[in-house]
């Protein structure tokens, strides 16, 4: 059986990349949907270039254009993570992804909804920096 071809979050297949230097394995997905997928893992953060483990980020600013920030320093990556993942798009569309299977809650590789911290101290929600890369890329598909 030819396996489908999708992309995912690297930490979800049990590999080390995290900020902590930690995964997020999911056996449900490795050892279940495996079974039928061919998985291209992505790490935004690592292959961006920043060390594991690193600084925690976090979403800042107007959520229109939240700016990718860590925590305790405020350097912003964003800018940096935007290039990368321009370049990462583009080795992505070679690879024929039927599909991405992103980490939660994470603010460069999440689904949706995640905080941003707003100047007036509200917080609110945005797509995260890569993911929304992904879905402005490869729009889903809408049954036409």
């Amino acid at each position: 059986m030819e396996k489908i071809k999708i992309g995912i979050s690297s930490c979800l297949l049990g590999n080390n990349v995290r900020y902590d230097g930690g995964h997020k394995w999911d056996r449900y997905v490795t050892d279940t949907l495996g079974v039928y997928f061919e998985w291209v893992p992505v790490c935004p953060e690592v292959e961006f270039g920043l060390p594991i483990p690193r600084e925690a980020m976090h979403l800042v600013g107007e959520p229109a254009a939240p700016r990718l920030v860590t925590i305790r320093t405020g350097i912003d990556h964003t800018d940096g993570m935007l290039k990368w993942a321009d370049a990462k798009l583009k080795d992505l569309e070679n690879e024929e992804l039927c599909g991405f299977i992103f980490r939660s809650k994470s603010p460069s590789s999440g689904i949706s909804g995640i905080k941003v911290y707003t100047p007036s101290g509200i917080p609110s929600h945005k797509e995260p920096v890569f993911s929304g890369c992904i879905h402005a890329s490869f729009p889903p598909y809408s049954g036409h």
